[in-house]
């Protein structure tokens, strides 16, 4: 079973993981990482999970607040995605993704669905290693016209490491 956890503040973040789901055309579990714990995580074989970026970069508040100690994800398949706003936050676009790359890597997940930097309007991004988003990098605030066929197009890219 695959499980796609989100969190949100002001509701982009869920609608993007409900898109995903939607997208995917596999069986999944959408989830908030509210109501969710690191055992519930730890039961699933496959995640995607999703996070916005707040303040000077941080994490989504109930992200922020998660116990990652008790996450268990070896060789596990987990993808990512991020909201961040390219404008206003221009030099810190997504580092929240960033923040959850580095924790789920601690936990030992294989982490997939990287994507290019390429049609993106950012000053710098934690969330870009080797040139590449760490996962699907989503500005619903000015770029909302891109969001779907941005999602659709990382849905194919992952999608073998979802069947």
């Amino acid at each position: 079973m695959i499980a796609i956890i989100y969190g949100s503040s002001m509701g982009n973040t869920e609608e993007v993981a409900n898109l995903i789901s939607q997208k995917l055309g596999v069986k999944s579990e959408v989830l908030n990482i509210a109501d969710t714990d690191a055992k519930t995580i730890n039961g699933f074989d496959k995640l995607i999970l999703g996070t916005s970026t707040w303040g000077s970069g941080d994490l989504q508040d109930d992200w922020d607040a998660f116990d990652f100690s008790g996450l268990e994800l070896n060789g596990k398949v987990v993808a990512l995605f991020g909201l961040g706003d390219s404008q206003s936050y221009s030099d810190e676009f997504c580092n929240g993704m960033a923040k959850l790359y580095d924790e789920v890597v601690k936990a030992g997940a294989n982490v997939v669905g990287s994507v290019s930097t390429e049609g993106y309007t950012f000053d710098g991004s934690d969330a870009v290693r080797d040139a590449k988003f760490v996962g699907l990098a989503i500005d619903a605030e000015n770029e909302s016209d891109k969001t779907e066929a941005r999602v659709s197009a990382w849905i194919e890219s992952i999608k073998p490491n979802f069947a």
